[in-house]
């Protein structure tokens, strides 16, 4: 029977020594709530269209939030991933994908030179959160936070301390209720800043110590703006405040969702 996966970047980190978790597979997931959001969209996607219980019409992998591009193979679909700059150009060893949109330009330029066909179809799919699970948002008391503090997750260590910094590793919804609940949102997580923009939150990038600038460049061009912006600290970011907010259509990003693997061309 063909079956769709859906992909989320979620990796166990082992404890272990190096050489016994090699041969291990132990330890606690990674949990960083932006790598969890795909599969929610997702299964909002299709419950939006009746699809929940709906059998895969093929093999694949789909691929949405995230700057996943490295792990997809030949015939799995893009919808809203986006290109890693982390990642050298040969960690990429497609040669055939179905694209139905990307995060931005600079994913689909780098596609587009591998010989992809690519729609200008921009946006990451976390952005039509608030259409597509406003139950999660329904409750949470506006304005309860000036300001929340999310860091890249790979940031985290030295952002820990204070009220104001979520750790992007709590509950998903949890995260998505806080951001949901502030005034302003800083920090090196781009899903902090999407999440919170999709809502009409003023929201600023922090300059990450881990993270390539590439995602931040890509989410900010895909969705109407130039440049990242981004603030050298916290105390920058707040003086700052956000930055104008996203412009793109969410109409078009959901009609490009791949719903024939699902219900047939």
């Amino acid at each position: 029977m063909p079956r769709v996966q859906i992909f989320s970047w979620n990796p166990r980190r082992s404890t272990l020594p190096p050489r016994l978790a090699r041969w291990l597979p132990v330890g606690r997931r990674v949990n960083n709530f932006g790598d969890l959001i795909g599969p929610l969209v997702v299964r909002r996607m299709l419950a939006r269209h009746g699809l929940a219980s709906a059998p895969a019409q093929r093999d694949c992998t789909l691929f949405s939030v995230g700057s996943v591009l490295h792990f997809a193979g030949d015939g799995d679909v893009i919808w809203g991933s986006g290109v890693n700059g982390k990642m050298p150009a040969d960690s990429y060893l497609f040669r055939r994908l179905d694209v139905r949109a990307v995060r931005g330009p600079l994913t689909r330029d780098f596609l587009r030179e591998r010989g992809a066909q690519v729609p200008a179809t921009f946006g990451d799919p976390a952005l039509l959160l608030p259409q597509l699970a406003p139950d999660l948002f329904a409750t949470t008391p506006r304005d309860a936070h000036p300001v929340t503090i999310v860091p890249n997750f790979n940031d985290f260590a030295a952002y820990a301390g204070g009220s104001d910094v979520l750790d992007p590793r709590s509950p998903l919804e949890a995260c998505l209720q806080r951001i949901a609940g502030s005034r302003l949102v800083v920090g090196s997580s781009l899903h902090a800043i999407v999440v919170a923009e999709s809502l009409g939150i003023p929201a600023r990038v922090v300059a990450s110590g881990a993270e390539h600038p590439f995602k931040y460049e890509d989410y900010y061009r895909g969705t109407g703006r130039q440049g990242v912006e981004a603030a050298e600290s916290v105390e920058a970011a707040v003086s700052m405040g956000g930055r104008d907010l996203p412009q793109f259509d969410a109409d078009d990003l959901m009609a490009a969702f791949p719903l024939d693997l699902w219900r047939g061309a």
